[in-house]
């Protein structure tokens, strides 16, 4: 963890059509308290990233890696068979979701399935 530049996008993850809780204390240590670059506080899906150099790419992957959970193009954890889509404020993105670079006041939605949701474009980011 570092505090040359520290910032904050929020992620929602969407499982056919429920909302699944991004934990607590991802990229933290238990038993010491240090953090990772990129990590959690509360289970509200507030990604915080605090770098030791202004300009250092993160990227979702990272968070997920500190969470354990597989996520590739076609695969949420154990889950695969079903589509997946991750929306960018609201705008679907191509590609390797892990390799999507994280920035400040995003709005990131991870869906896996075929239900149909509504993709939030934006979060309040005013109480943090």
């Amino acid at each position: 963890m570092g505090t040359a530049d520290h910032y904050h996008a929020h992620l929602d993850i969407i499982v056919d059509g429920r909302q699944v809780a991004v934990p607590a204390d991802l990229g933290i240590d238990p038993a010491t308290g240090a953090m990772s670059a990129v990590h959690t506080h509360t289970p509200d899906g507030i990604v915080h990233v605090e770098a030791d150099t202004v300009g250092e790419t993160f990227t979702l992957g990272q968070l997920f890696t500190e969470w354990n959970v597989r996520l590739t193009t076609s695969q949420l954890g154990s889950l695969s068979g079903e589509p997946l889509k991750v929306y960018v404020n609201g705008e679907v993105q191509t590609g390797d979701p892990a390799l999507l670079n994280l920035a400040d006041e995003q709005q990131i939605t991870v869906v896996y399935g075929d239900q149909q949701v509504d993709i939030p474009d934006s979060y309040d980011s005013s109480g943090i």
